[in-house]
Order: structure tokens, then C-alpha cells, then sequence
């Protein structure tokens, strides 16, 4: 088998992509690889890591008002889908697979007009730009979340799950909580803003320090590496110093071996967050980002809040006390994070990856016919 990826901007495009690439790898291990990226994405930095042969294209988002910024995207979409073309010609894929962004928009839609398979995978619950354009043309759609079906043409659409789930949920982890002298048999929630961290977490996390020294659980904080200088400055300033029981980390390098060990989670909405958390069955605080395209993080954390699987702040409401009572809530009630941790673990799919690799067989399988 032959395949091109694309998907960019962020690693929730980017981690689904590569764990499919695994599990496919391991039903055919013969099967070459391309993935296809922009110049400007993040998988510039993760795709060659990983030993996969990588080209770049040059793409850009459109502005929501009119510029002369849009038609520069237009000109430069219409060119990317002209050395898409190329690129496919001299790789010959028997699939192409878009996981989102801009540049996947592209490389699935030179596809299309090649009449060569196309598998779309949304992982938001609700659909990206890109997605929702080449819903049209694309052989079969695999989504997150069921809410997103409604999106697409029901005949070509499959509730999947992400494949990022499923290459969690097989780690063996090690980790140890020693490593940051914390113990392994405390309760321990991992508070973490996303890899760049967030402003408005760290600020109600400083606030609930004094109050998180008393607990008998264990708070792990991750500010994200630009925050971290500020949030001890923060810290000294008002004099607030963490007990024994806590540590602040600018980041983690490890997070789905650390995930393995933690029984509570405060993080943001993203599709990724939600995939690692369900597939491991981990209780969660979930806290929405409000600066993302359709709302789509409150979605998401409504989709695991509906069937008892979260807990969801909006942040407009968070600050020191939200957090500590909702910790309380999960760490201090076995009751409430049990039921929390057996309804995260329904909504995960930790086949995920199994379930759009047989999605692709059949997009394969409709081109034969």
C-alpha cells in the first residue's frame, strides 16, 4: 500500500495522521509513506522525527474580512493543488488521507480530481473549513465525535473515533512520579494548558495554591515554557509558596506515558486532550478555549459533560475556587471520579485507529469496484 498524509497547523492534524500510519504499518508492513505539510506548520519540526519522508507546500488561511490577504490565499491554494498534482504523480498512492488544515485542503483536493481515493478524518466535533470542502469529493469521512455526522453526507460518513486514542492507550508506560520527587501512591491531578500553556489556567492555578498545600492529593502544574518564569514571579510576588505535595513544570516532553499515571485532569477541550483522556478513562476538568474556530472545544467537553465523563468550567467562571472545588469533586469523592473514569472510558475508542484503517480498505475497495 501507498499513502500520502497531509494535515497541518497544529498537532491535533498531525498526531492522527502518524498514528494511523502506525496501525497501518502494522497490518502492512510494506506499506511507503508520504506526508505532504506546509511551510509554516509545526509538522515541519515532528513529521521528519519520525523517519517518514515529508514535502512542504506553501498555503496560508483566509482572513474573515475581505483582503487582498484572501486572494493571495486563493492564488496560493491553486498552486499548491498544481504541485500536489506533481507529487502524486511521481508517488502514485493507492489513498490519500487529510487529517485538516490548510494544506491537507490541497493535497485531497488534486486527489480528487485525479479520481484517486480520498479519506477525510475529523476529529472536532465540529468540522474545520477544509473538511467541510472537500466533504463533497471525498470517498469516505471518518469523525470524532457523533455529533459531527450531522456535517457530512450521511452515506459517506463513519464514527471512528481518533487514532491518536488508540496509540495511547497500547503505550506501555514507566513513568514514575519519583522522577519529580512525588509519590506513586497518592492521588495526583495534572493541570496543563496545552503545550504553549494558558494564561487564564495558570492564573487560577497560582490563586488555588494555598488551599491545594492542604490536600492530601498531589497537583502537578505545567505552564507551558513562555509562562513559567512568569507564574514563579507571580507566585513571589504574593508571596505563595507550594507545599511538598505540589510541583510546577514548564512542560512535559512525555505526556502520554505521564497520563497512564495520573487519576485527575484539568487541560483544555482539544480533539487530542479528549482522545488521550477517554481512551485512558481519565476524570477530567475540562476548561474550553475560547479563541477557536466554531466554539469547537466547548463542544467537544459538552459531548463527554452529557454522559457524566467530565466536568466542564467555562472561563469566564474559573478562578481559584472553580478549580479546587472541582478537584475536590474528582479527588476526594472515589464515588464521583469511579463513575467519571468508567463513562470516559465508554466514550473512548481506543481501536480508533483500527476503525479508519477498515474505513480506508473501503475507499480503496469503492475505487476497484
Amino acid at each position: 500500500m501507498r499513502v500520502i498524509l497531509s494535515g497541518g497547523g497544529t498537532g491535533g492534524h498531525i498526531y492522527p495522521a502518524l498514528a494511523l500510519a502506525e496501525v497501518i504499518k502494522q497490518h502492512e508492513p510494506d506499506a511507503e509513506f508520504l506526508y505532504v505539510g506546509s511551510e509554516r506548520g509545526v509538522e515541519a519540526n515532528i513529521v521528519p522525527k519520525t523517519g517518514m519522508a515529508f514535502k512542504q507546500l506553501a498555503v496560508q488561511g483566509f482572513s474573515r474580512s475581505l483582503s487582498l490577504h484572501n486572494i493571495k490565499t486563493v492564488q496560493l491554494f491553486l498552486k499548491a493543488v498544481k504541485v500536489s498534482k506533481k507529487i502524486i504523480k511521481e508517488f502514485k498512492p493507492d489513498v490519500v488521507i487529510g487529517t485538516g488544515g490548510y494544506v491537507a485542503g490541497a493535497v485531497v483536493y488534486a486527489a480528487q480530481r485525479m479520481n484517486i481515493p480520498t479519506v477525510i478524518h475529523e476529529q472536532n466535533s465540529v468540522a474545520g473549513v477544509t473538511n467541510k470542502f472537500l466533504a463533497r469529493g471525498a470517498t469516505k469521512i471518518g469523525v470524532a465525535f457523533e455529533v459531527a455526522k450531522q456535517q457530512f453526507p450521511s452515506e459517506k460518513v463513519v464514527l471512528v473515533g481518533n487514532p491518536r486514542a488508540q496509540q495511547v492507550a497500547q503505550l506501555k508506560s514507566t513513568f514514575s512520579w519519583q522522577t519529580i520527587g512525588l509519590r506513586d501512591d497518592k492521588a495526583t491531578v495534572l493541570i496543563f494548558g496545552g503545550s504553549q500553556g494558558a494564561p487564564a489556567i495558570n492564573l487560577a492555578v497560582i490563586d488555588a495554591i494555598p488551599e491545594f498545600n492542604e490536600r492530601s492529593y498531589q497537583v502537578v502544574i505545567v505552564t507551558g515554557p513562555k509562562r513559567y518564569d512568569n507564574v514563579l514571579d507571580l507566585l513571589r510576588e504574593r508571596n505563595i509558596e507550594a507545599a511538598d505535595n505540589i510541583r510546577i513544570l514548564p512542560y512535559i516532553d512525555n505526556m502520554p506515558n505521564v497520563l497512564k499515571q495520573t487519576d485527575a485532569i484539568v487541560s483544555r477541550a482539544g480533539a487530542t486532550s479528549i482522545a488521550e483522556i477517554t481512551a485512558l478513562g481519565i476524570p477530567s476538568i475540562l476548561i474550553p478555549s475560547l479563541h477557536v474556530t466554531g466554539d469547537h472545544q466547548t463542544k467537544n467537553a459538552q459531548s463527554l459533560v452529557d454522559v457524566g465523563a467530565a466536568i466542564n468550567i467555562n472561563e469566564s467562571d474559573l478562578n481559584g475556587q472553580s478549580l479546587i472545588a472541582a478537584v475536590d469533586t474528582l479527588l476526594l469523592d472515589e464515588n464521583v471520579s469511579d463513575k467519571m473514569a468508567a463513562q470516559a472510558t465508554k466514550v473512548g475508542m481506543p481501536d480508533a485507529g483500527e476503525r479508519l484503517y477498515q474505513l480506508i480498505l473501503q475507499a480503496m475497495a469503492n475505487k476497484k469496484d
